[in-house]
């Protein structure tokens, strides 16, 4: 089977640079793809790129065999779910309405009370519906991002009665939340790549990365570094190129920590 979702010689220019230059990807289904790199190396123009939001100005991205510019808006929003950097209503939406959003127009044979009982799972994984009367405004960082996370879980689960094959994007979905909502969130990603999505998030802890991830893209200045196995990419040279710092380690993959169905265990704990 092709892969689910690939970028092939992607560019993109605006204002006059070059913020993404020939970049080839492609990401199978039941996998986390990590993508890595320091401020401004392109990592959120790639992902919108990728989920079909912006049009590369060379190259093409191609959605389950198709190319994504082609795919009926309708069918995409069954076939994607984008979790971007930080959302922001200038309405006052209850927590419950919020969410609900992820559900609206999507989805085949849903009644109401479908509809409501997928938005209603997806608020209690994302731990948030003990705030479902709340007006999102008053809420936390945290809590609102935790909200968007249900939004595109309810998408997903709606989505699903429609298309199989689905892609969830994450642009920095755990910098506004705790341990352990973070621990929480990619717990569920993690959960949801197993069941055969193919999950790509935008992250800056490498030591999370390297413990949840199943393929690593590490970016610089537009362009695509490296990518493979945790343990490939985040070596001491490399992240001295890429980063400019120098690790007194000797490596810092494999990671000290281990994602598992229950939150993120010490690797050295579990050793005889």
């Amino acid at each position: 089977m092709s892969a689910l979702l690939e970028a092939k010689g992607i560019s993109y220019s605006s204002g006059g640079r070059l913020l993404i230059d020939r970049i080839d990807l492609a990401i199978d289904g039941g996998s986390i793809t990590i993508v890595l790199g320091p401020n401004g190396a392109g990592k959120s123009t790639l992902l919108r790129i990728l989920s079909g939001e912006l049009v590369p100005t060379r190259g093409e991205v191609l959605l389950d065999g198709r190319p994504i510019r082609s795919v009926a808006p309708w069918r995409l929003a069954h076939s994607r779910a984008v979790m971007p950097q930080a959302s922001d209503l200038s309405f006052p939406f209850t927590v419950f309405e919020v969410a609900g959003l992820g559900v609206e127009g999507i989805g085949k044979g849903l009644s109401r009370r479908d509809r409501q009982r997928l938005v209603q799972a997806a608020l209690e994984q994302a731990d948030v519906a003990h705030l479902l009367h709340r007006n999102y405004r008053t809420l936390s960082g945290g809590e609102r991002q935790r909200v968007t996370f249900a939004r595109v879980l309810a998408q997903l689960g709606a989505g699903r009665t429609v298309e199989m094959r689905q892609v969830l994007f994450l642009d920095e979905p755990i910098a506004s939340l705790d341990l352990k909502h973070q621990l929480a969130l990619l717990q569920t990603a993690k959960s949801l790549a197993q069941g055969g999505l193919a999950v790509v998030a935008v992250l800056h802890d490498l030591q999370l990365a390297a413990g949840v991830g199943d393929d690593l893209v590490l970016m610089n200045g537009g362009r695509l570094v490296t990518r493979g196995k945790p343990e490939t990419v985040l070596t001491p040279t490399i992240l001295a190129e890429v980063f400019g710092v120098t690790l007194v380690a000797p490596s810092l993959p494999p990671s000290p920590w281990r994602l598992s169905t229950t939150g993120l265990h010490s690797a050295e704990a579990e050793a005889p």
